[in-house]
């Protein structure tokens, strides 16, 4: 095991895309729906940011959401499913209610920005799982993660692309999670910031006074900055520093700029990498804002680059 000693800073970029495989079993479409849309409407607006700025990313995809109809979704579906004690959390059990394809179910299906992505410059393409697989939720099948990796890379392989990277679905992972995907085959995934409060767990252990610290740490510093120094190993850990949160508390967001541009700045400064999350549907409200803070954040990365060498990377490249 060799840590990574660089003479320069890394700024690393990763985007969880689920649509609403991610969020269905906590907001119905109703209520969440039109966040998704815009969500995808604001995808194309990050591609551009990137372009303009030479920003590299990783967009960790959901395998369910490559396929160009229901049918193709349905053939592909593996034959060992989990079995959550909690049946809600099973979208197999959802299909039902899935469209026939991306033009009449934009909420399910994103072949066209799997595409577009793609073709933009320093994207890669990661897994964010087939099925938006909940790793430390009571399951009474926990074989199935297995299979629904390996269903997530045969998705994306139909479309041509090579996935090496990984993102657990809600930072949900442990050891058994962690020697089942390198199993499967992949090199890289997103670790959570080393701080209890970040831990991960399972959703009912996510209580109401943890989400409050986390949210406090967005904007006033409770638990670090979180810089890392990359392990070369058999399967490389390139840990979240912070989650971009959605813009919408206008009297916090100098707090919260401030907080991660200081990170960024002790990054580039100390040869360390600064890793930056977010999920598109975050820019679902107040769209025009959020492409704006991310813009500042994206200015002040140049500064770095410029002043200190510092390089913007995705996951996959972290070590190239």
């Amino acid at each position: 095991m060799n840590q990574e000693k660089n003479n320069f800073g890394m700024f690393v970029v990763s985007l969880d895309f689920e649509l609403n495989w991610g969020v269905r079993d906590v907001f119905n479409i109703k209520e969440y729906g039109k966040n998704i849309l815009k969500g995808r409407d604001a995808i194309p607006k990050i591609l551009l940011l990137f372009k303009k700025n030479d920003i590299c990313a990783t967009w960790a995809s959901v395998g369910l959401l490559t396929f160009f109809n229901k049918k193709d979704l349905i053939n592909n579906i593996p034959d060992n499913l989990p079995k959550y004690l909690n049946t809600h959390l099973n979208p197999y059990k959802f299909l039902l209610n899935v469209g026939e394809n991306e033009k009449s179910d934009p909420y399910h299906f994103g072949y066209s920005l799997i595409r577009e992505i793609e073709q933009t410059p320093g994207m890669e393409i990661g897994s964010h799982t087939f099925s938006h697989y909940y790793c430390l939720e009571k399951n009474d099948n926990k074989s199935a993660f297995y299979s629904d990796l390996l269903a997530s890379h045969n998705a994306f392989s139909r479309l041509g692309i090579q996935t090496d990277s990984l993102i657990f679905c809600r930072n949900q992972y442990d050891n058994y999670s962690i020697s089942i995907a390198k199993k499967a085959g992949f090199k890289f995934f997103r670790g959570n910031e080393n701080h209890w409060l970040y831990r991960p767990r399972p959703k009912n252990l996510e209580s109401l006074p943890l989400r409050a610290l986390r949210f406090s740490d967005s904007y006033i510093n409770i638990s670090g900055n979180h810089l890392n120094s990359i392990m070369r190993k058999e399967f490389i850990n390139v840990p979240s520093s912070r989650f971009l949160r959605p813009t919408g508390y206008s009297a916090l967001e100098k707090m919260r700029i401030i907080r991660i541009k200081a990170a960024m700045t002790q990054a580039a400064i100390t040869g360390k990498c600064f890793h930056l999350w977010w999920h598109p549907h975050n820019f679902g409200k107040n769209t025009s804002e959020n492409l704006i803070f991310l813009g500042e954040i994206i200015k002040h990365y140049v500064i770095l680059k410029d002043t200190y060498g510092m390089k913007s990377l995705n996951m996959k490249s972290v070590l190239s």
